[in-house]
């Protein structure tokens, strides 16, 4: 039964569809009209802003399988804020935050701070006056550093976290539940990130996965009724070992292929729950590293051009040589690039072009 990337036919003519982020009206449309043209049983869309699009459509109602939760507990698992507040419950960690409503409303928080703090919007994308806007996390060591943060974020932005930095490595606990059920488990550390100071990983490794994060997050999942796959975003404060909780991704994640290497397809599992299957997962190995190789140049690019203070890295960074130097190891006993495959070559030629690309356009661009 096909799924809607089913070929390299399918794969082309979804990537001329509009961007959802833009056009989510236009983007329905047509991926409505693809599962009716291809007779596709199973959609797994991949990105947030899909999800968002997609989830309220109903292809149910169709006859097409979507494997994810109704678009009301999307919405509540993807609002960081919310979610958060979730996590005592279910004794899992959670940095100490504010909530700012508002520009305005800083002065009455801003005593109460200790800086350096995170800025993150509560939701990763968010209305514009065009169009859906992705949000970010920023770091911000001062209060006049804080107010040029938040004077950059578009008002649909709000509410905005400001919450306690918590400074060691990051790793992910990826779920698959069904039915209540806990199908699947997996877990990565993350080795490097772009941008630096934490985001998505470019060189991951797999690890064991903490039983009781595990637990403690299914139960946090099973109380909004979640169905599909999750990952939860830890970060282990460097000096007590403590864990906390930054986020919940429902949706399949950019390290994907690590999982899918070590010994957990994640998508061939959601698939066959979503034919109503019984998947077990098999056990996963330890120490598979999976390295972005275009991602990792990012990284390296980031770290050579531009001084720690400007990337927010914790005084504890490794430096600029050390970062070169371990850049330049390009493999290591049980390392994997995540897209060049000598098998299927096609993925990492296109993304090599596009990187090119888009390094032409940024040289290009006048200054303002």
């Amino acid at each position: 039964m096909p799924s809607l990337a089913a070929s390299s036919r399918h794969c082309r003519a979804a990537a001329i569809t509009p961007d959802p982020l833009v056009e989510p009206d236009r983007y329905r449309e047509v991926v409505a009209a693809l599962l009716e043209r291809w007779s596709i049983d199973v959609l797994l869309p991949v990105s947030e802003q899909a999800l968002r699009v997609l989830l309220p459509a109903r292809f149910d109602e169709r006859g097409v399988r979507v494997p994810f939760p109704k678009h009301d507990v999307f919405a509540q698992v993807s609002d960081k804020g919310e979610l958060l507040r979730r996590c005592v419950r279910f004794g899992i960690a959670a940095p100490a935050q504010q909530t700012l409503t508002a520009p305005s409303a800083l002065g009455a928080l801003e005593a109460s701070l200790a800086f350096p703090v995170v800025v993150k919007p509560t939701r990763s994308v968010v209305a514009g006056p065009t169009g859906a806007i992705k949000t970010g996390v920023s770091y911000a060591s001062s209060g006049a550093e804080l107010r040029r943060r938040l004077a950059a974020l578009p008002a649909a932005a709000y509410p905005v976290l400001l919450q306690q930095r918590i400074v060691g490595p990051g790793s992910g606990v990826f779920i698959l539940v069904w039915d209540g059920e806990l199908v699947a488990s997996f877990a990565h550390r993350r080795v490097r990130e772009k941008p630096p100071a934490g985001g998505v990983s470019v060189y991951s490794e797999s690890i064991a996965a903490n039983p009781t994060l595990v637990d403690s997050g299914l139960r946090l999942l099973r109380e909004v009724g979640w169905h599909g796959v999750a990952m939860l975003e830890f970060k282990t404060d460097r000096r007590t070992g403590q864990p906390y909780l930054m986020e919940i991704n429902g949706r399949l994640w950019g390290s994907l292929q690590l999982a899918v290497d070590a010994g957990v397809d994640f998508p061939a599992l959601l698939v066959g729950c979503a034919l109503g299957d019984k998947p077990v997962a098999a056990a996963y190995r330890i120490g598979v590293r999976n390295r972005w190789w275009w991602g990792d140049v990012d990284h390296v690019l980031a770290r050579l051009r531009r001084s720690s203070t400007e990337l927010g890295l914790p005084p504890d960074a490794p430096s600029r040589w050390r970062v070169l130097r371990d850049f330049l190891r390009l493999w290591w006993p049980g390392d994997r690039s995540e897209i060049l495959r000598l098998t299927d070559p096609k993925p990492f030629v296109r993304e090599t072009l596009d990187w090119f690309r888009a390094s032409r356009t940024v040289r290009t661009k006048p200054r303002q």
